[in-house]
């Protein structure tokens, strides 16, 4: 591989890994609110935050199977303390009141993010329980496979990952708060959503993987090492 090609590939992973990091940032900043999502078939209740968190596993998807496990897993560790800096300036901003003019008074700032402790602490236990199965699941399929099936190992892992996500956010933040039966409706719509559009995103990911072999030269199975 050529020095600019190089160049480029460490560009690229900077780029999949600030769209991880800004997917699960705003994934926590968002998961306050609840909605309706209508596929047509099908009408899911969930946490807005749920709507861009597909995003997390494709590009670590993508990142191991381009740049290794390695790499993923380093993705994964910096997503965690992005998350857990945002926990602290939300607490930060909180400890000073609002000035009159502010567009933002000091209630409506408690109402939206009194909580986030709470949604970014369950949602980080279940981030890391996840996110690392994801990437292992990913590598053993790969493995078993011999790097053949991508859609197996891109699907797979991230059906078993997600059900893990949803069921542990779910789990820590309502347990005592909503009955089983209704938070059973939660997990079961939260992981559909997230399991549909993890098919829906295997396209994308044969296109990422096809044509970043295709422009810096690799074999079958190969990785880039930066």
């Amino acid at each position: 591989m050529t020095e600019k090609r190089r160049e480029h590939a460490v560009f690229f992973f900077m780029l999949l890994s600030a769209l991880f990091i800004a997917s699960l940032v705003v994934t926590n900043l968002i998961a306050n609110k609840f909605v309706y999502f209508n596929l047509g078939f099908k009408e899911f209740r969930i946490s807005a935050g749920v709507l861009p968190y597909p995003v997390t596993f494709l590009v670590t998807d993508i990142i191991s199977e381009i740049y290794g496990r390695k790499k993923a897993t380093q993705v994964v560790a910096a997503g965690f303390v992005a998350s857990m800096f945002v926990l602290g300036v939300l607490w930060f901003g909180d400890q000073f009141r609002a000035i009159e003019e502010s567009p933002v008074n000091d209630e409506t700032y408690r109402s939206v993010f009194a909580n986030a402790w709470r949604v970014i602490l369950s949602s980080m236990l279940a981030y890391l329980v996840a996110q690392f199965a994801d990437v292992r699941i990913y590598h053993f399929w790969k493995r078993l496979t011999h790097g053949k099936h991508l859609w197996l190992r891109n699907n797979g892992s991230t059906i078993v990952s997600q059900l893990l996500d949803t069921t542990f956010v779910v789990g820590v933040l309502f347990i005592g708060q909503m009955s089983f039966a209704e938070m059973g409706s939660l997990i079961r719509d939260g992981w559909m959503y997230k399991v549909i559009f993890a098919m829906v995103d295997t396209p994308f990911m044969y296109a990422a993987i096809y044509f970043s072999r295709k422009y810096f030269g690799l074999k079958p199975n190969e990785e880039i090492q930066i």
